[in-house]
């Protein structure tokens, strides 16, 4: 049963993990966002604590004040960024933060609930990830290496959790149609088999936690059937 548990979703305010919220709200689950902005929609079951995650080594405290008075029961780790660019183009400044947020965040936001999980025999841990986890392009050399990096991560917290009862699952989506690409050098296709929804991932996510107790989904590639990268042409 889904209902009544609460759940952290990360990047809770627009694209993917405003889909994610929307749907485990649906579905009569507790959310607990956390993001820069507020999405600003009323519903009882929602609660948000703004926080910047590429500064989350400095607001780590106050993010544990969160688990202290509620039992969490799952976190999907979505918060994150994008840009694609030759690595001379970014100082070492951006390069610092953009690990920061688009990596290290997820390690820490993991660090922060797996005691609380291991103490419960039980959670579930939902990265959203990026087919930039397991192939490369023109451009990608910084968010490849933060998605590769979590790929690495992920897999082997599955393996340190499992006799927890701790599920671990991570979802690759392919080009999504998002605001994500607003900056980027590339952008969705506009046919409907060029791009995947974000609601195509947040039904993934019910899925998997409708997955009986005992079996793990380990990891979901998710692409469009053309597969399209529309690059952009310079202004």
């Amino acid at each position: 049963m889904l209902s009544n548990k609460n759940i952290i979703v990360t990047g809770s305010s627009s694209g993917i993990g405003l889909s994610i919220t929307k749907a485990l709200l649906k579905n009569n689950l507790n959310v607990l966002g956390i993001s820069r902005r507020n999405p600003d929609f009323p519903n009882k079951n929602y609660q948000h604590f703004q926080f910047d995650l590429s500064k989350i080594e400095r607001e780590y405290d106050k993010l544990s004040d969160i688990i202290k008075h509620k039992t969490i029961h799952g976190l999907i780790s979505n918060a994150g960024t994008g840009r694609l660019d030759s690595l001379e183009n970014f100082s070492p400044r951006q390069i610092s933060q953009f690990i920061k947020l688009n990596l290290n965040s997820h390690i820490i936001m993991t660090r922060l609930l797996l005691p609380h999980f291991k103490t419960n025999n039980s959670g579930f841990l939902i990265y959203i990830g990026s087919e930039a986890s397991y192939k490369v392009g023109k451009y990608g050399s910084i968010y490849s290496a933060c998605k590769f990096g979590l790929r690495g991560f992920v897999k082997s917290i599955r393996i340190e959790t499992s006799l927890n009862n701790i599920k671990v699952t991570q979802i690759n989506p392919g080009i999504v149609k998002t605001p994500f690409y607003n900056n980027l050098k590339i952008s969705p296709g506009k046919e409907h088999d060029e791009f995947i929804e974000p609601n195509d991932i947040s039904d993934v996510i019910i899925d998997v936690l409708k997955t009986r107790k005992g079996t793990v989904i380990d990891e979901i590639n998710l692409t469009s059937q053309k597969q399209t990268v529309t690059f952009k042409r310079k202004n």
